[in-house]
């Protein structure tokens, strides 16, 4: 275990900001795990330590009939754009009208962050910066989410729950993740990923001792 490092997000946006570009001229990093295993919290607090760098949402892409086959979206809307130096600009589904909405601009900023289920996908991954993992189990990740969106989405979490369990049996994005975060009492915790060996080249692998959000 190293020594906590009371930098947390800053020290890792630092470290983000020097890998070279991936996707023309952004550094595209993704963050992927389970649903429910606290991705979007974690993307907003690196977003924030980028100086508001832009997040792309996944779920903005997935639709209730296509939980996963938003490739070709994410590739023709977002990474053409962005690999090009143009701003991206893409439909975000709304998951209530169940209709996609107006055009919303991505800039190519130097980092963007992309969260969501299927972040670190075999068709993404050429495009990728860094690729960062949720350590947390699927059992307990489902939990905690149907836990925040209540009774009324039960039925939705039980059709997901079948979808995301066939999506990573057949894509899976942990053994290429070069950062796996674990959540733990005192923050985050930052550890070498299963594509990557630990040694003094390693440049995220430290603990952030401030408070872990829910």
């Amino acid at each position: 275990m190293t020594e906590l490092d009371r930098s947390g997000p800053d020290r890792v946006a630092a470290a983000l900001r020097l890998l070279p570009p991936s996707c023309g001229p952004v550094r595209l990093v993704a963050v992927d795990g389970h649903a429910g295993s606290g991705k979007s919290t974690l993307a907003g607090r690196l977003a924030a330590a980028l100086g508001d760098a832009p997040v792309l949402h996944l779920d903005d892409l997935a639709t209730h009939d296509e939980f996963f086959e938003w490739t070709g979206r994410m590739l023709g809307e977002v990474i053409g754009p962005l690999s090009r130096g143009e701003t991206a600009l893409y439909h975000p589904y709304d998951w209530n009208l169940r209709a996609f909405g107006p055009p919303r601009p991505l800039d190519p900023a130097p980092v963007v962050v992309v969260e969501g289920v299927g972040a670190g996908r075999r068709a993404l991954r050429p495009f990728l910066a860094r690729l960062l993992w949720m350590e947390r189990g699927p059992e307990e990740s489902w939990v905690r989410g149907r836990r925040r969106d209540g009774p009324g989405l039960s039925r939705f979490w039980d059709e997901w729950t079948v979808a995301e369990t066939r999506h990573f049996s057949e894509d899976p994005s942990r053994p290429f993740a070069d950062t796996l975060v674990r959540e733990c009492g005192e923050g985050y915790e930052w550890l070498p990923g299963p594509r990557v060996t630990a040694g003094p080249n390693q440049i995220i692998t430290h603990r952030d001792d401030s408070p872990a959000a829910n």
